[in-house]
């Protein structure tokens, strides 16, 4: 029998499936309960926070986040990537009411300040656009 070994790259970080099954779940949570599932969002509860995966939402009228581990409150209408790109235009934009989307964008991974390539899934749900990432 052979052991199969996952480099710690691998186990370190979300891929882009666990990144897609948390989305599919967070979008379910906001549709059964907003109020809960934003609430779990922001504590990384229920299975919300997956080392560096967790979902974040904003109002769709005014972008403000209702949900996100550091920006709960402040705009992603006005957020730029570290390229300077409209990142949070473009999650707005991009966003639809049942269709999941992706947008690519330079982030940061979390405790560091070097960007690097990383893909939302996004969608609209209601009055909340909603999205999961994962780094590449």
């Amino acid at each position: 029998l052979g052991v199969m070994t996952i480099g710690a790259h691998a186990a370190e970080f979300g891929s882009a499936a666990e990144a897609k099954a948390m989305f599919e779940k967070a979008v379910a949570a906001v549709k059964a309960d907003k109020a809960k599932a934003i609430a779990a969002f922001n504590a990384g509860t229920d299975g919300f926070k997956d080392r560096d995966l967790y979902p974040f939402c904003a109002n769709a009228a005014d972008g403000v986040f209702t949900a996100h581990p550091k920006l709960a409150g402040k705009s992603l209408k006005e957020l730029k990537d570290k390229e300077g790109e409209a990142l949070g235009e473009a999650i707005l934009s991009t966003a639809k009411e049942g269709k999941v989307d992706e947008v690519d964008y330079k982030w940061p991974r979390p405790g560091t300040d070097a960007p690097v390539q990383k893909v939302s899934y996004v969608t609209k749900v209601g009055d909340q656009v909603c999205a999961v990432g994962y780094y590449k």
